[in-house]
């Protein structure tokens, strides 16, 4: 099975990224494909393919992960590539999120490649065609939205399965950051 660890976001934020998504599809410079609703989700760690035993072993290891709650918001849209716009993601602005990506790369780190390039970002558009990339570049920086805050408090552990309708998400595990610990954080 693909698996992959992921953050999920509250229903405000996804329907604030479809809203991003809307304002993108008016400017009528990109076809390609939106992310749904359901699949928009931060990626921390793709493990790719695994086998039963593999997975046992990352849930047993991932266990071993403590993590406060924390908030995060919406930060910048962008674009990885000029010259081939093949990804319209938002970025998130919070810093113990590459401390958790890092924290679930040292507890898999005789298992799977560590990260180098890790980007704290949601995947909102896969472009296949751009009528221009300049002025839609230069249109997308224009585009404004609200940069809420929203809480943190879960670890996600999917199977990523690749139907002719785009990828389909299933739960495997999901690990929740210390109720004890949340309350704290409600304090501050």
């Amino acid at each position: 099975m693909r698996v992959f660890f992921s953050l999920e976001f509250p229903e405000e934020i996804k329907r604030d990224l479809l809203e991003i998504q809307k304002e993108i599809d008016k400017l009528g410079l990109v076809k390609g494909k939106f992310t749904e609703f359901d699949n928009l989700h931060l990626t921390l760690k793709f493990l790719g393919e695994i086998s039963a035993s593999e997975l046992r072993a990352v849930k047993d290891r991932i266990k071993t992960i403590k993590f406060k709650p924390f908030h995060a918001e919406l930060s910048e849209i962008g674009i990885f590539s000029e010259k081939a716009i093949r990804i319209i993601w938002v970025s998130i602005n919070a810093e113990e999120i590459f401390s958790l990506q890092k924290s679930i790369d040292e507890s898999l780190a005789d298992l799977f490649p560590k990260e180098y390039r890790f980007m704290a970002h949601i995947t909102i558009a896969r472009p296949k065609f751009t009528e221009d990339n300049k002025i839609f570049i230069d249109e997308l920086k224009k585009i404004k939205f609200a940069k809420k805050k929203f809480l943190v408090d879960k670890l996600l552990l999917n199977e990523s399965i690749l139907t002719s309708y785009g990828a389909k998400y299933n739960k495997i595990d999901e690990i929740n950051f210390s109720d004890e610990e949340l309350m704290v954080v409600r304090k501050n």
